[in-house]
């Protein structure tokens, strides 16, 4: 029988809340790099098939796609098991690692009801690291995503359900854009890969996560997205487009935000672009890149939040207005926190140069140059919003009197061990490579390639020195970006509450003419009610006058 890596996590997870001190601390660590040696034992191919209400179900089969997110997510697992071990909070421990396990079993679910059950097992289990920052706002925003989560997976059920009744079946594959099915499914995966339009629950309720629930959000749910995207639809046109405008859009909204931790929510969806461009380019280099930048993605991401998340608590903020001169009591969290941006900004020897040129160089050989146009601009964006704009503003920008100490010790070695991880993918890229999908003959390090990137990256931190230096780069300031949430935080509550208010007012309206045909309906009908005028008896001669008066009628009406 195949043993699942997911269920040996999960199973694992119950036992979080049972123990203490460092036994508690030891299965946290021990668990994710269990399932990462039993994931790296499982051959090829498909497990164990059962049959279920006559549908056949494959709940665990292992490819190269399937084992290189997987690898990403149980790595991403373990840092931010690491990075939780100061917590006294048994459920947000136990979660993140029921999370982690759903992650890793959507990614190796062989069929579609497979995938839906652990897609809303991870829906279910992340909305509890929102509701733990037990605050009011995070109570709301724990709602919020909750709604978003549940309206993913009932698109999913129903494209599910589609398929079935159209005879195509439970295997999850290829599943394409031919049929109403596969329109379903993709809407649901957009929802959680945080498309345009359908993005604003990312950004509205991430900054509201506890400290170690913000990493491990930005590691699992929109790369699980990801991987559906490139199971299901690469090769998809609509995807190179809908990709290329989440690269550009969020980096405006990220140089106005005040709050850190939303810039890097904005960051997350301008990164996701890059990787549904990768599908949606398709072949062995787009899927390539998009699960190569989707594992380096988990990391550095994940490296920047920590380090905001460090700065969060020692100091209770992470307003960019609010704070700066950190790096002379943080240093070693701003020197982790410098390798981190470095890697989100592509600089040679850090993992997203040697990740994000993929997907680039898929881009250029389709010959898309308008495509790969708005992908350098985006390069040159999360530069200036991710790359210079966190550190700067956190740890070097006007000093608050900030005087605090680094975060406990098992926080910056989960920093410190990312920083290694984006390193190391950076220096030794083949390290990254030979664990994708399908072979390659591709070389980050040439001449032309790092002399442009180098370029790229002075001129944007040039302009970026320039628009600080003259007073025209957006100050950090008190405010609230609307976004496209104020449809459904504002529009639509207010449209409600004017429906409500209108049929109130027809009610109070409808009130006297109610009134007055209940008085025309009651004189209209009186006479045939008992006691009415036809209701009593009528005498003979009466009567007989009544048929003259008919029959007379009648010859009338003959004559005309």
């Amino acid at each position: 029988m195949t043993t699942s890596p997911a269920l040996l996590l999960m199973v694992g997870a119950l036992g979080v809340p049972l123990l203490r001190g460092w036994p508690r601390r030891i299965l946290m660590v021990a668990l994710p790099i269990a399932a990462l040696v039993v994931l790296w034992l499982l051959p090829e191919g498909s497990g164990a098939t059962f049959e279920f209400l006559g549908l056949v179900l494959n709940p665990v089969r292992v490819d190269g796609l399937s084992r290189v997110f997987a690898t990403g997510f149980l790595i991403a697992a373990l840092l931010t098991a690491v990075y939780a071990l100061h917590l006294r909070d048994s459920v947000q421990q136990t979660v993140i690692l029921v999370y982690a396990a759903s992650a890793v079993g959507g990614t190796l679910a062989g069929d579609l009801l497979t995938l839906f059950v652990f897609w809303e097992l991870a829906g279910l289990s992340s909305a509890l690291l929102i509701w733990a920052g037990r605050t009011e706002r995070s109570h709301r925003a724990a709602m919020r995503y909750l709604v978003a989560q549940t309206i993913s997976g009932l698109l999913m059920l129903a494209g599910i359900v589609f398929r079935v009744t159209a005879g195509e079946g439970l295997q999850f594959s290829y599943l394409g854009l031919d049929g109403a099915g596969g329109v379903l499914i993709l809407l649901a995966v957009g929802i959680k890969c945080a498309f345009p339009v359908l993005h604003a629950w990312l950004t509205d309720t991430y900054p509201e996560a506890t400290i170690v629930g913000a990493v491990a959000l930005s590691a699992f749910t929109t790369k699980f997205a990801v991987y559906t995207l490139a199971r299901g639809f690469p090769g998809a046109e609509p995807l190179v487009w809908i990709g290329a405008i989440m690269t550009v859009f969020p980096i405006f909204y990220a140089v106005i935000e005040n709050d850190l931790r939303r810039v890097l929510a904005y960051s997350m969806i301008n990164q996701l672009g890059f990787m549904v461009v990768g599908v949606g380019i398709g072949g062995s280099l787009g899927i390539n890149g998009a699960s190569a930048h989707a594992v380096a993605d988990m990391v550095f991401k994940g490296l920047l939040f920590m380090s905001m998340g460090a700065v969060l608590m020692r100091t209770g903020t992470v307003k960019g207005s609010e704070l700066g001169g950190l790096y002379k009591s943080m240093p070693q969290t701003t020197v982790l926190c410098i390798v981190g941006a470095a890697s989100i900004s592509a600089f040679p020897l850090f993992s997203g140069f040697a990740t994000k040129s993929l997907i680039l160089e898929a881009v250029a050989q389709e010959h898309r140059t308008v495509i790969w146009l708005l992908l350098l601009f985006a390069s040159a964006g999360v530069f200036h919003h991710a790359g210079i704009k966190i550190p700067y503003f956190a740890f070097f920008a006007h000093d608050r009197g900030y005087r605090v100490a680094e975060p406990p010790v098992n926080m910056r070695a989960a920093m410190a061990l990312a920083a290694v991880v984006c390193v190391a993918i950076g220096v030794a890229p083949a390290l990254l490579y030979g664990i994708l999908p399908h072979d390659m003959d591709y070389v980050p390090y040439t001449t032309p390639h790092v002399i442009n990137q180098l370029q790229l990256l002075l001129l944007a931190s040039m302009a970026f020195t320039v628009l600080v230096r003259t007073g025209l780069y957006p100050p950090e300031v008190r405010s609230v970006n609307l976004d496209f949430d104020v449809v459904y935080r504002r529009m639509l509550p207010s449209g409600w509450h004017a429906v409500n208010d209108g049929a109130v007012r027809v009610r109070m309206l409808a009130t006297p003419v109610r009134r007055h045909a209940a008085r025309v309906w009651e004189v209209g009908t009186g006479p045939l009610r008992p006691g009415g005028q036809t209701a009593v008896g009528w005498s003979t001669h009466l009567m007989v006058w009544w048929v003259v008066l008919l029959l007379g009628l009648v010859l009338l009406l003959a004559l005309l």
